[in-house]
Order: structure tokens, then sequence, then C-alpha cells
């Protein structure tokens, strides 16, 4: 059974230990994604159109809003830190002038030092250490994953992250599916709203942000999830019901296969700072 053992939630994002043994279906983060295996079966995972396996060796690193599918390339369970780290967080206490958090490859290779970083810091979140220690640790990480992910590589430049978004017609679809989150068909109506087809604009969509307005959706549900179990009092049933769900085993089965565990199971182990 998945499950996480740690998750601590500050200004840098989430850092997450997990525990799992089930697939987990194309979705995406705002955030930019790194996935560190610590032990257990290798990962195999769907980044856009390439395939990846995450060991000892290798992590993957995953852009904001990039889709992406996991899955296991061995039987058993697997044991990961999976960060979601927030691009303006980065761009703020790093050196680096990326401010989309855009990864150069989606495999890097994990060096001793990263390898020591990601030991450290799975001990420290499983101790529930201090959150200034991790916060440190984590910049550490990501930046020398960052770096790693671009060796050799020609960065982009602020015109080409500009360009994404820039129809006005999807940047006003996106606003209008904050509305929606509370209405399974709210999508059916979007297209029309913003004056497109339906299969224009999920063509328009798509160009624009590299996922589909069904995936974008479900990531900002997830989110809205994720906010209403850590910052709220709110009932497992009543998260979602507010967010469209007919019963809390649909929303259960939702929650799972785009975050990898329950979120009965997510409440339990975050903390947040």
């Amino acid at each position: 059974m998945s499950q996480a053992l740690a998750v601590s939630h500050g200004e840098f994002g989430r850092a997450a230990l997990y525990e799992l043994d089930r697939p987990i279906t194309t979705h995406a983060h705002r955030e930019g994604h790194l996935i560190f295996y610590v032990s257990g079966a290798r990962i195999g995972m769907k980044i856009g159109r390439s395939k990846v396996v995450c060991d000892k060796t290798t992590a993957a690193a995953i852009s904001p809003w990039e889709p992406h599918a996991f899955d296991l390339a061995d039987d058993g369970a697997v044991f990961t830190l999976t960060l979601y780290i927030k691009p303006m967080w980065f761009l703020e206490h790093s050196g680096s002038a990326d401010f989309a958090l855009n990864f150069g490859r989606r495999q890097v290779t994990v060096s001793p030092m990263m390898d020591a970083l990601v030991r450290r810091l799975t001990t420290m979140m499983l101790a529930d250490a201090g959150d200034v220690q991790v916060e440190t640790l984590l910049l550490d990480l990501v930046s020398r994953a960052y770096e790693a992910s671009w060796d050799g590589r020609r960065r982009p430049n602020a015109l080409d992250c500009a360009r994404r978004f820039s129809d006005f017609r999807v940047r006003r679809s996106q606003q209008l599916m904050k509305s929606y989150l509370g209405n399974q068909h709210g999508l059916d109506a979007l297209a029309s709203e913003v004056g497109l087809s339906r299969p224009h604009f999920f063509k328009l969509f798509k160009m624009q942000t590299g996922v589909t307005p069904n995936v974008y959706f479900n990531t900002l549900r997830s989110e809205q999830a994720i906010e209403d179990l850590t910052g709220t009092d709110k009932s497992v049933t009543d998260i979602a019901y507010d967010l469209g769900f007919a019963s809390q085993a649909s929303f259960t089965r939702f929650f799972s296969l785009n975050v990898g565990i329950s979120p009965t199971d997510y409440r339990r182990v975050a903390t947040v700072t």
C-alpha cells in the first residue's frame, strides 16, 4: 500500500518522503519537480514523450506544467524523496536567473554530493528536524540538480519563457477554471466562454501550456485539496463535495491517482511551516 512517511510544506514548496507501490496517472505541477530514489524498486517514468528510469545513479527532473506519469520498473515498492519547488523561491535564494525553473534534462545524474544530501534530508525529515536546516539542504540539492540538468546545454532566456501562456483566451480560461473547481462539468462550457470551439480550445491550450485542459484542471483540484487538507479542519468528505466529487470514495481515488497516496494519509503526516 502506498503511503507518505513525511511531508513538509514551507516557502520553498513541499518535500515528501513516499513509499509507493502503485502507478500515478498523468498529471502536472506548477512547481519544479524532482524525484530522488532512496531505496526499493526502480522508478519508471514518462515525462512528456521521454521515458526515464530513476535509481541510485539518476533522478527525474520535471519542469513546471510538464505532464508526467509514474510507474515501477521492478516488482515491489519504492521509497523516494520527492520535491515540489516554487520557481520564485528558487529565483530569490539561488544564483540562477531562471524564474521558471525549467530543467535542461529530464534525467539527471546523481553526484556523490547530491546522494549525500538526499540521505541527510531523508534522515532529518523522518526525525522531524528543524525547518531552517531542511530548507538550506533543499536549496543546495535543487541547485546542484538544476546545474547538472543544464550542463553543456544552452539555457533559455526570458523571451523563451514569456512565450508560454501568451494567448489571452488561454489566460482567461485559466482564470475561469479556478471558479469551476466545484463543478465537474465546467470544462464543457469553458471553450464557448472564451470564444472558441471545443477542438480549437483544447488544441490551443495544449500548444500554449504543454498540458491538456483536463490535466491543468485536475492539477488545480489537487492543489486545492492539499491546501484544504493542510490548512483547514474540513473533513475529507466536505473537501470532496466542495471540489465537485459525488462521494468521498471518488475523491480518494482521484487524489490517490494524482498524488500517489490517500488524502487521509497525506493529512496525517503533513507539517506546515
